[in-house]
């Protein structure tokens, strides 16, 4: 099942991919999947939308496949390529930060380069949202507490990030955490989303290239470690770091400028697109 959070023309919809076409409910409580997540409603709402009627994609907005989740919980240096080129070390224990809903952006909508900051980096990451929390959860039944996966873009403003030890600042700014389009359930790809394709393009350039399957600490086990020190709850998204090949490690650095376009694909769960636009 694949599920989308739409609006079109002053109204909100629950959108589903059935077959290669679009089908849409337009029902706001539907939209609400972060609610439909939480009441392990989910499955319900993505048959109403399969029932929907038939649109062109084209025609529709986007937004972040979960609004406001309980918690966004990001992973840095969760590829050994990425640890070896920001020569931090390959990590013994998942390094972590956060981000904020009001960063989240969806598929097709502008990513803002700042006016206090040109040093706009790409990063592309496979998501994970849950569909039930808990505490110390074990590694082995981990992925049963997966809703679906997703895919972001982590875009960083790389001179506020690494001003501090603490990475907030740079990983927050207002319309920068590009994610969606879909969240795709669990049963579409492999166990745990493992040995999938991903790689980000800017302007058609292959930036990075990767796979699922080099993550350093897999879904379960980072499901696993987080539920050993915080209670997980249903709609915390996970973002899992990103491969190699990133702007700020690169010789001379390389940063998106307005006008770029900025894709980020995984295999098996979508495309999503944006386009820099200067504040």
């Amino acid at each position: 099942m694949r599920l989308a959070r739409v609006s079109k023309d002053g109204k909100t919809g629950l959108a589903a991919k059935i077959d290669g076409e679009t089908k849409v409910v337009w029902d706001a409580g539907l939209t609400d999947l972060d609610a439909q997540i939480a009441s392990g409603k989910l499955a319900a709402a993505g048959a109403a939308a399969a029932a929907g009627e038939t649109v062109d994609e084209a025609s529709l907005t986007f937004l972040p496949p979960v609004a406001k989740p309980p918690k966004i919980i990001c992973m840095g240096l969760n590829y050994r390529d990425h640890a070896e080129e920001a020569g931090l070390g390959i990590p013994d224990f998942p390094v972590l930060f956060g981000r904020f809903a009001s960063s989240l952006i969806g598929h097709g909508a502008p990513i803002i380069l700042p006016k206090v900051s040109e040093q706009l980096d790409w990063e592309a990451e496979l998501v994970v949202v849950l569909s039930k929390g808990g505490k110390n959860i074990a590694e082995s039944g981990a992925l049963d507490h997966v809703a679906g996966y997703s895919v972001f873009n982590d875009a960083s403003i790389r001179d506020y990030q690494l001003r501090t030890p603490q990475w907030t600042a740079g990983k927050n700014f207002d319309d920068t955490g590009a994610f969606g389009p879909w969240l795709v359930t669990p049963d579409e790809v492999p166990a745990g989303a493992a040995g999938l394709k991903i790689e980000c393009r800017v302007n058609g350039e292959v930036m990075q290239s990767s796979n699922t399957g080099n993550l350093i600490f897999t879904v379960a086990n980072t499901i696993h470690l987080l539920s050993t020190f915080m209670t997980l709850e249903a709609g915390d998204v996970i973002v899992m770091g990103t491969p190699g090949g990133v702007g700020v490690a690169r010789d001379p650095q390389v940063w998106m400028k307005a006008g770029d376009v900025c894709e980020v694909e995984i295999e098996g769960i979508g495309l999503l697109k944006n386009t820099v636009v200067a504040e």
